[in-house]
């Protein structure tokens, strides 16, 4: 039987560097930094001043004060990036059956905000238990993907994808599997994650994993720089419209590529650390091609998960090295987390749409914020530093790792009918 293909019809993003996709593409290419202080509460206390925020983002533009009071900002985001995602994919009741239209959506930590905030309420007061009673539906994590559907009235299948900042990678892996077996036409898929506060910034600082550049934040996030000193803290909510290919040329869909294959891995390492030599990383790039049905010599671009911590970025530059051997200094490989910051749970779908339009327009976004090469990498690897670089990119691989070990690795390619 022959396989299911499956293309992307439709994308929607909110990202630090732009609240759409092409504000957040036109800035990819550009090198522009979305690192500066926090304005979402007083980090004057804190080891790391500064993230990676969504600008601009006022949840009443999009839907009334009372729906947004009951809604986590990681919610939130996830449905606006969802509403753009839907309206570019052109989906309507007449031209889409909604029984078939299912929702998987990730995020690696949910409403972490809503619940130190509750917790807080509660141990400031007089003992008396007085929580809102929005406060669970707010913090799960599933909840975004119930809300996507809620408001569009997709009733196919709908459950949330966490592996931590894997999640939204294994999320789309997770559509695109649905979809090649039958389960669905369309599936909206993706991840949010909004964490920039009080838990969220201690947490990460308590654990030595961000950067404490707090007097050149827009420069903090060095990736494959030998001065790197930890990842930068981001925000963000990334949308695609997975659908079976006959049933998207059938209703006249727009196309702007096919996702080709994925896979998983798990290190089964350490609890936070990547293993020294890549294995995890290795094993889950050579499970994607293999999905894919693809040789390692087809891949033109590699979106690395390069967070800028100083053994993840060696890990997988040694993981590519063995997977594409002597083809891994013809490939174009970038950081994108070096404008964006670690968006968590989201990173994978945003460095996905990264990946996307560089298939489209066949342009590579750089790894920005490199001074000093690092001595322990390869330097016939081209990471594209500082610049953006023309290049025909007929498939691009996508990298994300998370705590716990978790892989996930994506492969887009230019559509061709």
């Amino acid at each position: 039987m022959q396989a299911r293909r499956i293309v992307v019809t439709g994308i929607g993003a909110l990202t630090p560097i732009g609240n759409n996709v092409e504000t957040y593409w036109n800035n990819l290419i550009n090198g522009v930094s979305g690192a500066d202080m926090i304005t979402q509460f007083d980090a004057s206390k804190f080891k790391t001043r500064f993230a990676c925020e969504i600008k601009g983002f006022d949840p009443t533009e999009f839907m009334d004060r009372k729906e947004a009071r009951k809604l986590d900002r990681f919610a939130q985001i996830a449905l606006v990036a969802s509403d753009q995602a839907v309206l570019d994919a052109g989906i309507t009741k007449e031209n889409v059956d909604h029984d078939r239209v299912g929702v998987i959506f990730a995020s690696g930590i949910g409403g972490l905000t809503t619940f130190t905030e509750e917790v807080t309420n509660f141990v400031n007061g007089d003992g008396t238990p007085r929580f809102n009673p929005f406060f669970i539906p707010k913090m799960i994590l599933d909840i975004a993907a119930g809300q996507i559907s809620m408001k569009h009235g997709f009733r196919g299948p709908n459950y949330a994808v966490v592996s931590a900042c894997a999640s939204s990678t294994n999320a789309i892996i997770s559509a695109m599997d649905n979809l090649k077996l039958g389960k669905a036409d369309i599936i909206i898929t993706g991840g949010s994650e909004a964490v920039i506060g009080i838990a969220g910034m201690g947490g990460f600082n308590a654990m030595k994993a961000m950067s404490e550049r707090n007097d050149d934040p827009k420069t903090a996030s060095r990736p494959y720089d030998k001065d790197r000193d930890g990842f930068v803290m981001g925000e963000a909510s990334g949308v695609l419209v997975l659908e079976e290919l006959e049933h998207a040329i059938r209703r006249g869909a727009k196309i702007y590529c096919e996702v080709v294959g994925g896979g998983a891995t798990a290190d089964a390492y350490h609890l936070t650390a990547p293993h020294p030599e890549g294995l995890g990383a290795k094993n889950v790039m050579n499970a994607a091609l293999r999905d894919a049905g693809m040789q390692a010599n087809e891949i033109d671009y590699i979106n690395t998960h390069g967070t800028s911590t100083p053994l993840g970025d060696i890990a997988e530059a040694k993981a590519i090295i063995d997977v594409f051997g002597e083809h891994a200094y013809n490939l174009n490989i970038s950081a994108t987390k070096s404008m964006t910051g670690h968006c968590l749970g989201a990173a994978g779908v945003i460095e996905a749409i990264a990946c996307i339009q560089t298939v489209i327009h066949d342009i590579i976004p750089p790894t920005i914020n490199h001074f000093t090469d690092d001595p322990d990498l390869d330097p016939r690897l081209n990471f594209t530093f500082n610049k953006a670089e023309k290049r025909v990119v007929n498939a691009a691989l996508s990298n994300t790792f998370g705590f716990g070990g978790h892989n996930a690795c994506v492969i887009v390619k230019k559509y061709k009918a």
